[in-house]
């Protein structure tokens, strides 16, 4: 096979006309031809340095299918949200149904599964499991090191997980949310050599002069790409792209292009957006992926544009598996694996008694992970505390799903739900059920329609009752990507009928039970501070009891 086409030569910033010969997957050939500026750019195809696949709620192989379609041909994939549901199981699932597609999924071995002892979860991954891990050809790295307190205080299970990555050559994740001074220098000190969770440009560049490589995420609901990207001409060769958590819908939309092009509108150099969307994960993860040389192998995008990046083709191996817009990758017949236990749920299983009315509220951040302690009035009728919804303080849950436990219950800002509620079991890390309404009864009724359907999210509304199915560990669905993101554009635009104000409500949602991000979130054991690492009680001292409505 040829092409003729103009490459985009990142490492010796230039761009020319070439002729590209390909044999057995592999570049046989690259010459320079006579110029001819109208024809498409050809480049390295762009790469995710930090997601989890079980978050655009698809199995790999779908996921594959509508990535490949915006230039993406690889990336580096934690699969620790299966991992917390299945354990090994699970991990097993993501390297089989990955390897069914022509697409490259680099995955990494769970650091933190379960995430956390504040919170119950399905599986297990152990220091044994971990050398399992890492001993395999497929495991490429240790992924997200998210227990920061044990790395900084040198616990012996977490040194012993990076010890072995180390012995084996293979890089660590990290996951330092706010670290800065001296616990962000003990932290990569032990090993961690990667973040994707800096919020501040300050933050960034901090860990970046401590040698840390930093991925500008921006994912359906965290979103850092505005506050760090700055810091990509001054750092080209430190810089990745991530989106870390991306919702269907999204993906159908866009991926890492999305962000190429956002850095070049803002005037960035775009030899050096394109080190970091396509070479920079290459080097860092030692990653099989072409970056454009004779005997590489043949992965790459044909762009109309260097502006918008808009993807006329996209290589793997040499194969065409995206053509202008169309995914040219087949849909496969997947396999379901799940780990769901518990019953049915009635209304009263929700009550919370008042201590009274002022209570510890989680603020939920628009674009953020972070979540402020606030405190706020909730209404009091017959004893019980409920939600307030003039003053959009509305009740959360986290419902056990591997065994009958009493629900954990607190209380939410900003959701704005003036009706009904919304659930999911797509909850980080442990994927419990989370919820969040206006009444006990909605939110019982939401909450049921998942245990019903051993997995998904649901909205439900004075009128109307909306379920996306999640089949595979109550997290991902094993049908058409394409079909599953129309499904949940139609869901999250009830939850927006029923007066959502977040720009992705359950995205946001699956986070409020994220432990390891502070300041306060719910797990399916009490309400818990991320600062501290400890329970907090809901209500606080001296609030009056009284009686509303």
């Amino acid at each position: 096979m040829q092409i003729q086409a103009q490459l985009v030569d990142i490492p010796n910033r230039e761009i020319y006309t070439v002729s590209l010969t390909i044999e057995d997957g592999r570049i046989s050939k690259l010459e320079k031809t006579l110029t001819d500026s109208s024809l498409p750019y050809l480049m390295p195809g762009f790469i995710d340095a930090h997601v989890h696949v079980e978050s655009s709620m698809l199995v790999p192989s779908e996921f594959a299918r509508l990535a490949v379609v915006h230039g993406t041909v690889a990336t580096v994939s934690d699969p620790h949200e299966i991992a917390n549901v299945c354990g090994m199981e699970g991990v097993e699932y993501m390297i089989a149904n990955g390897k069914q597609v022509p697409f490259k999924f680099y995955f990494g071995a769970p650091s933190c599964v379960p995430a956390t002892p504040f919170e119950t979860a399905g599986g297990e991954i152990n220091v044994a499991d971990i050398e399992n891990l890492m001993s395999r050809p497929e495991i490429h790295y240790l992924a997200e090191m998210m227990n920061w307190p044990g790395t900084v205080n040198r616990d012996k299970v977490v040194m012993e997980k990076i010890r072995i990555s180390q012995k084996h050559g293979k890089p660590i994740d990290g996951h330092a949310p706010g670290l800065k001074g001296e616990l962000a220098e003990k932290y990569i000190s032990a090993g961690p050599s990667t973040d994707h969770e800096c919020f501040t440009a300050a933050e960034a560049l901090e860990k970046l002069k401590l040698g840390m490589k930093i991925a500008i995420r921006e994912g359906s609901a965290a979103k850092n790409f505005d506050a760090l990207i700055d810091l990509i001409d001054d750092y080209p060769e430190m810089i990745m792209f991530c989106s870390d958590d991306k919702h269907p819908d999204n993906l159908a939309v866009s991926h890492i292009n999305e962000l190429a092009a956002r850095a070049v509108a803002k005037g960035k150099n775009i030899f050096n957006v394109l080190q970091a969307a396509c070479i920079n994960p290459i080097a860092h993860y030692s990653m099989n992926v072409g970056q454009l040389k004779e005997g590489d192998p043949a992965d790459f995008i044909l762009a109309k544009d260097l502006k918008d990046f808009q993807v006329i083709g996209t290589y793997i191996n040499g194969e065409k598996v995206a053509e202008n817009g169309k995914t040219l990758i087949p849909s496969i017949k997947n396999e379901i694996i799940n780990n769901f236990h518990t019953s049915l749920k009635k209304p009263e299983d929700f009550q919370l008694k008042a201590k009274g009315s002022k209570v510890r509220v989680i603020e939920a951040l628009d674009g953020q992970l972070i979540t402020p302690e606030i405190s706020g009035e909730v209404l009091i009728k017959e004893g019980f505390a409920e939600s307030n919804p003039s003053q959009d303080i509305l009740k959360i849950i986290v419902v056990n799903r591997y065994e009958d436990a009493s629900p954990a219950v607190a209380f939410i800002k900003n959701f704005g739900l003036k009706t009904g509620a919304i659930a999911s079991s797509v909850g980080h890390d442990s994927h419990n059920i989370i919820a969040v309404g206006i009444d006990d009864k909605s939110i019982c009724k939401a909450v049921n329609l998942i245990i019903e359907a051993k997995g998904g999210v649901s909205a439900v509304s004075a009128t109307q009752e909306e379920i996306l199915p999640l089949p595979v560990g109550g997290i991902m669905s094993a049908s058409d990507g394409y079909e599953v993101a129309a499904a949940y554009t139609k869901i999250n635009k009830l939850a927006k009928e029923m007066g959502a104000t977040l720009n992705s409500p359950f995205m946001t949602l699956s986070f409020m039970a994220l432990l390891v991000i502070p300041d306060l979130k719910l797990s399916d054991k009490g309400l818990f501070n991320g600062q501290r690492f400890e329970f907090e009680k809901v209500f606080l001292k001296n609030s009056p009891k009284t009686e509303d409505g």
